[in-house]
C-alpha cells in the first residue's frame, strides 16, 4: 500500500510508517498541484498539514485512496464533502497540538496584558522608556472562552492558575464538565458584556462566522482584550480593525487571519496596540512530534483494517468497543444485503431495531455497516462507512434507528425492517450464535428461520404440501448443487417457507425446473 506524505511530520512519524510490513512511503514534501495529481493516482492514503490542498479534483484522481490524515486539527484544506462522498475517510489529530496552542493563547493574553513585545521594540531602537509601556494584571479578571473543548479547557485551567474567572459559551458543554472545570456558562451577550479579556477556541463553520462583529464589539466593556488562536473569520477583522481605532478594544491577539498569509500593507499591521504571529499554534518541538506520530499510527491503523481515530467525517470507535462490536459489523452487512434482495426496489424508509445487550454500545458504526450491506448492490464497491449514510439519503429513503427495551427471544437481535410507498413491510433479523458469535438469519418476511447468511441462499415459498424437499433436493442434485443447511417454516395459511443454504448458484435451468412445479409460490436466489 502506497502513503503520500504531502507535507512534512514528524521524521518519526514517517519513519514509523516506513517500518510497517506492506507500505511504501512517497514523500513529495512542496509538491505543486499539478504533481500532487500525478502523485496520487495509486495511493491509498495521503498526510498532510496546512500546505497541501486536497481537493475534489485530487481525491477524483486517487481511486484508491481510503484515507487522509491531517497533522493537526484545521481541516479547511481538505474537500471534506468530496472525501465523504467517494467513502474517503478524514482524519486529524486534536489532541497533539493542544498544551502548544494554549499556551500560546496565553502567551497573547500577557502581550496584550504588558505590552512586552512593544518594550522590547523600544530597548532594540535603543530608548529607555518606562513610561510608555504601562499594562494591566490579569488577577481578579474575568475572562470569557468562546468554545470550551479541549484546548479552551487548558485556557481556563491557566487563568485559573492567575486569579481570573473563568466564564464560557459552548453550546455542547454539559453542566457537569462545567462544574468540573469550575467555570461560568453564559450565553454570549454575557460574555461579552461581562468579560475583560475574550478569546476564541471554536471551530470555523457557518454559525461561527463573524462571530464576533460590530454588534458583539458594542456590547463589550470599553477597554476589553481580545485574542484567536483558533481560526480566522471567527472574529470579523473589519470590525475589530475599528474597535481598536477607537480605543474600545485595548489590545488584540491575533495567530490566525481570514486570509492567510495576511497581506503585507494589511491595517493590522500598522497597529501598536495588536500582537500578531504567523499561525504558530502548533509550532513547538513537541507538538510537531505529536501530531505527527499521531497522524502516522492513524494512517496505518485504518490501512491495517483497525480502529478508526479522530475521523471528522464518520464516527470514531475506540479499541474496546471496535472488538465487542465487530462479530455485530459482519451481521448487519449481511442482514442489510438480504433486505435489499427480498424488499421492493424502492423503499421509503428502513426501520433498524436493536434488542438487547447491543444497546449498552455505540450502534451508530454498526447502523452505517448495516447500510453498507443494503446499499451494496445498488452502489458497488466503493460504498463504505463514510459515505453509506450519504447514499442512503440520496435515494431519498428514511432512516430510522430505535434501541428497543422489549424482550427479544435472544440476548441479541438486530432486525431490519424496509416500508414501501403502500406502507408495506418487509423484516429480516438476526443475531450471533455460540461462543463464536457466528452470524445467524432467525427471522425473514414474518418467518422464523434460522440459517447462516453465507454463500447464496434458495428461498422458497410453497403450498405445504408433501414431497417439495424431495423435489428439491432431486433437481439441485441433477444439476450438481449441493445443499449446505436448510431451515423450513410454516404458517396458519397452509403455506410454507424454505430457505436452502446452497454452494453454488443454481443454472436459470435449475431454477425453472423448480418453479414450474406447481405447489411452488415464489422462489428467489439471495447472495449474501
Amino acid at each position: 500500500m502506497k502513503i503520500l506524505v504531502a507535507d512534512r511530520i514528524s521524521p518519526t512519524g514517517v519513519a514509523f510508517l516506513k517500518q510497517q510490513p506492506g507500505f511504501e512511503v512517497i514523500e513529495a514534501y512542496g509538491s505543486k498541484p499539478e504533481q500532487i495529481l500525478a502523485l496520487v493516482r495509486d495511493v491509498d492514503a495521503i498526510a498532510v498539514r496546512s500546505e497541501t490542498q486536497i481537493t475534489r479534483e485530487v481525491i477524483a484522481a486517487a481511486p484508491k485512496l481510503k484515507a487522509v490524515g491531517r497533522a493537526g486539527v484545521g481541516v479547511d484544506n481538505i474537500d471534506v464533502e468530496a472525501a465523504t462522498e467517494r467513502g474517503v475517510i478524514v482524519m486529524n489529530t486534536p489532541t497533539g497540538n493542544t498544551i502548544a496552542t494554549a499556551e500560546l493563547t496565553f502567551t497573547h493574553m500577557l502581550c496584550g496584558a504588558r505590552p512586552v513585545v512593544q518594550a522590547g521594540a523600544s530597548m532594540k531602537a535603543g530608548q529607555w522608556d518606562r513610561k510608555s509601556f504601562s499594562g494591566s494584571e490579569l488577577f481578579q479578571k474575568t475572562l470569557g472562552i468562546l468554545g470550551l473543548g479541549r484546548i479552551g479547557a487548558e485556557v481556563a485551567k491557566r487563568a485559573q492558575a492567575f486569579g481570573m474567572k473563568v466564564l464560557a459559551y459552548d453550546p455542547y458543554l454539559t453542566d457537569a464538565k462545567a462544574k468540573a472545570l469550575n467555570v461560568q456558562t453564559v450565553t454570549t451577550e454575557d460574555l461579552f458584556k461581562k468579560s475583560d479579556y475574550i478569546t476564541v477556541h471554536m471551530p470555523l463553520t457557518d454559525d461561527t462566522k463573524y462571530m464576533v462583529d460590530e454588534a458583539a464589539f458594542a456590547k463589550m466593556k470599553k477597554g476589553v482584550r481580545i485574542f484567536n488562536c483558533a481560526r480566522g473569520g471567527i472574529i470579523k477583522e473589519s470590525a475589530l480593525l475599528a474597535a481598536l481605532q477607537s480605543g474600545h478594544v485595548a489590545a488584540a491577539g491575533l495567530d490566525v487571519f481570514e486570509e492567510e498569509p495576511l497581506a503585507a500593507d494589511h491595517p493590522l499591521r500598522k497597529l501598536p496596540n495588536v500582537v500578531l504571529s504567523p499561525h504558530l499554534g502548533a509550532s513547538t518541538k513537541e507538538a510537531q512530534e505529536s501530531v505527527g506520530i499521531e497522524v502516522a499510527e492513524a494512517l496505518a491503523e485504518v490501512l491495517n483494517g483497525g480502529v478508526v481515530r479522530n475521523a471528522v467525517n464518520m464516527p470514531s470507535v475506540d479499541a474496546h468497543t471496535l472488538s465487542v462490536l465487530k462479530p455485530y459489523f459482519t451481521l448487519g452487512e449481511k442482514l442489510g444485503a438480504i433486505l435489499q434482495q427480498v424488499a421492493p426496489d424502492k423503499i421509503e424508509k428502513l426501520r433498524i431495531t436493536y434488542f438487547g445487550k447491543i444497546n449498552e454500545l455505540d450502534s451508530n458504526p454498526l447502523t452505517r455497516a448495516i447500510l453498507r450491506g443494503y446499499l451494496r448492490r445498488i452502489s458497488g464497491a466503493d460504498v463504505t462507512d463514510v459515505n453509506a449514510p450519504m447514499r442512503i439519503h440520496s435515494l431519498g429513503i428514511h432512516v430510522e434507528t430505535i434501541k428497543s427495551s422489549t424482550p427479544a427471544d435472544y440476548t441479541d437481535l438486530i432486525q431490519l425492517t424496509a416500508t414501501d410507498s403502500s406502507g408495506k413491510e418487509f423484516a429480516v433479523s438476526g443475531t450471533l450464535i455460540g461462543t463464536a458469535q457466528n452470524p445467524r438469519l432467525v427471522g425473514l418476511l414474518g418467518h422464523s428461520v434460522e440459517v447462516t447468511p453465507v454463500g447464496f441462499l434458495l428461498v422458497l415459498r410453497n403450498r405445504d404440501v408433501p414431497g417439495i424437499v424431495g423435489m428439491l433436493g432431486t433437481v439441485l442434485g441433477k444439476h450438481q448443487v449441493n445443499i449446505a443447511n436448510m431451515s423450513l417454516s410454516r404458517s396458519d395459511q397452509k403455506e410454507a417457507l424454505a430457505i436452502y443454504q446452497l454452494d453454488s448458484r443454481p443454472s436459470d435451468e435449475a431454477l425453472k425446473e423448480i418453479r414450474n412445479h406447481p405447489a411452488i409460490l415464489g422462489l428467489q436466489v439471495i447472495t449474501v
